[in-house]
């Protein structure tokens, strides 16, 4: 997580914490002076459209207030899905036995992507096992990991 996402979180996650709802992850992209906030939440009971209506209400107010948000940006508020994106530690542990697909800063044994079991966590890397093979994947060159939903 870069530097803008983790002060944007901070900032955030009292508020979406105090509704009720935990604080899944965020991402921020920016495109010139413009900039995209995808913030997902969580609860226990699931998430509706309107529990992501109420939180973008709260959440742009705070946000038209904070003076690191001087420019225009658009702000997206969802639950993390099916094929959920996994930001934290506690997230990979809890996803241990499913299949995930993670994309690499800088290529593994010439792979960008690594699409597999993910087994465990350990000393900060994900262990996932693709056709039988084990990957040691250390959780600061993971750009971006995802849970791949699977249907029997």
């Amino acid at each position: 997580m870069n530097r803008r996402a983790r002060d944007i979180e901070q900032l955030i996650e009292p508020t979406v914490g105090a509704m009720g709802y935990e604080l899944w992850g965020i991402d921020s992209n920016r495109n010139g002076a413009h900039e995209k906030l995808c913030v997902y939440i969580d609860s226990d009971s699931g998430i509706a459209v309107d529990d992501c209506e109420a939180v973008s209400r709260q959440l742009s107010s705070l946000l038209d207030v904070d003076d690191s948000f001087n420019d225009s940006y658009t702000l997206e508020v969802s639950s993390p899905g099916l094929d959920r994106i996994l930001f934290k530690d506690k997230q990979f542990q809890m996803h241990i036995g499913q299949q995930v697909n993670v994309r690499l800063e800088v290529p593994l044994d010439g792979r960008r992507r690594v699409e597999g079991l993910l087994v465990g966590v350990e000393d900060s890397e994900l262990v996932v096992t693709v056709d039988n093979e084990e990957y040691l994947i250390p959780l600061e060159q993971v750009r971006r990991a995802r849970v791949v939903p699977q249907f029997d």
